[in-house]
């Protein structure tokens, strides 16, 4: 009996966190969409930039832990995707780039896929 409130407790537990990172994906998505047609230095980009890179790094940090439940070549493929977004963001926030698109695209497709 207790076993199995346990196990409900954990499913719920993977089920929510799973939530929370698509919910962090969306609002990433929603503040690159709102910062795509701005000006590079304006409030929206600098805030969609900083956000969007934090949670990469955040992303990244977790895939490299041990802990992480991911199979090893599955989280290196996802390390490499997170390292070239923050490439692109630092483009972005440099002035060099304007390639929202191609971060919202990848964006969309690992939270899909969660």
């Amino acid at each position: 009996m207790y076993q199995a409130r346990y196990d409900d407790i954990m499913n719920d537990g993977a089920d929510s966190a799973k939530e929370r990172e698509r919910s962090l994906f969306d609002q990433s998505i929603m503040m690159l969409e709102a910062a795509r047609d701005e000006d590079s230095y304006s409030y929206k980009s600098i805030e969609a930039v900083h956000f969007t890179s934090r949670l990469w790094v955040i992303v990244i940090e977790d895939l490299g832990s041990p802990e992480n439940g991911l199979p090893p070549q599955l989280r290196a493929s996802l390390i490499s995707i997170g390292i070239f977004i923050l490439k692109e963001l630092e483009a972005i926030r440099q002035g060099t780039s304007t390639d929202y698109d191609g971060i919202i695209e990848i964006t969309r497709t690992i939270r899909d896929g969660i």
